[in-house]
């Protein structure tokens, strides 16, 4: 049996896609082997799709976008009624394309999948939080499950980024009471608190957006939102490493949603039981975009090989940066990109590239090279 559990090839290729090139190099070298895929999502684009990828239902859903649009959106059913969100289809950077405005952008859909699933009797649900287009630390998710903001004169604030600053009370009487019969995993790679010099606004509002007059105004509004929040449940999460994660939606789930904050790859290879397989696999192959040093230190190829136990694992890879094999849980190192390309050629010729390196891993696996 020959395991691949690949995270995607970030802006080339997905994990589903990485998966079925390998696989088909390697049928065509033997067309029996017992091939099992486990593509690896670490909360962004693709999570629903690999948690899916051996068995579930996708199901569409007309959920408020980020910029207050209807838009389109979907979350996972998986075969044991678990449900997988991606928060980036109901508020994520390609929803707002070239209208980057992370102080009138809202995280309301997110929670409106959240509904979705407990409608549909669902009381485990992950949620990946990558690639959002939000800073509003999780209160347009809260609201669409009964938290109320309120300002001043006890009406609702804008549920957005620049509604952080007008909140003066938080409501909690109306929240949704299935959400207490219901486990919510995040999984969320970022470590940020939610504000601070480290937090959502100073480190990922620019790349949504905000300009460094816009920056101090989110931050000074998650600040508000966390003093806030401390007076209505007694218990300050902001410092919390993933608190500031999609512009603070980590904080809103955790502290208004009772979320536990997960390691993405840890938490989908742990839901597909990957440990079991692998371990009676003859070969493992994982791999990512670019593999350096930084890899090793959690990331999803790293911790495929540890749960791997004494079975060989390689790594198939658009860069290698790794010189020394030793301690770092790979027999091998497969790159596709040995010209360093340029980005436009690497996309144009990123299948054929992995093509070809798949069936040279092939043949060295059949012929005893590994």
């Amino acid at each position: 049996m020959i395991v691949i559990a690949p995270d995607s090839f970030k802006g080339t290729l997905s994990a589903t896609e990485v998966c079925e090139i390998i696989k088909a190099e390697f049928l065509k070298v033997n067309s029996s082997a017992d091939i099992r895929c486990f593509p690896i999502a670490d909360g962004g684009e693709g999570t629903v799709d690999a948690m899916l990828y051996s068995g579930g239902q996708k199901i569409a859903v007309e959920v408020t976008g980020p910029l207050f649009e209807k838009v389109q959106a979907f979350y996972g059913i998986m075969p044991d009624s678990t449900a997988v969100i991606e928060m980036a289809a109901a508020s994520g950077l390609p929803l707002v394309g070239d209208r980057k405005r992370p102080m009138l952008t809202t995280t309301y859909g997110v929670g409106q999948l959240i509904l979705a699933a407990l409608d549909k009797g669902c009381r485990e649900i992950i949620i990946g939080i990558g690639g959002s287009a939000t800073n509003d630390g999780g209160i347009g998710c809260a609201a669409a499950l009964g938290v109320e903001f309120l300002d001043n004169n006890g009406n609702s604030v804008t549920l957005n980024g620049a509604g952080l600053s007008q909140i003066k009370q938080i409501k909690l009487d109306n929240i949704d009471k299935r959400i207490f019969n219901t486990k919510i995993k995040v999984l969320c790679d970022v470590t940020s608190p939610l504000y601070g010099k480290n937090g959502a606004a100073y480190v990922f509002a620019p790349q949504k957006g905000a300009n460094p007059k816009q920056v101090k105004m989110l931050d000074a509004g998650l600040k508000n939102l966390a003093d806030i929040s401390l007076k209505t449940i007694k218990a300050d999460n902001s410092q919390l490493e993933g608190a500031g994660a999609a512009g603070g939606l980590g904080f809103g789930l955790v502290t208004f949603l009772n979320a536990k904050l997960q390691k993405g790859a840890p938490t989908v290879l742990n839901v597909m039981r990957f440990d079991k397989l692998a371990k009676n696999a003859e070969l493992v192959i994982t791999g990512e975009g670019c593999i350096d040093e930084q890899s090793l230190l959690g990331k999803a190829p790293a911790y495929v090989a540890s749960l791997s136990g004494n079975t060989p694992v390689v790594a198939v890879v658009g860069k290698n940066k790794i010189t020394d094999l030793s301690n770092t849980g790979f027999k091998k190192i497969y790159a596709t990109d040995c010209g360093n390309k340029d980005f436009d050629t690497i996309i144009r010729e990123c299948r054929t590239d992995l093509t070809k390196t798949a069936r040279t891993l092939a043949c060295d696996f059949y012929e005893g090279n590994i």
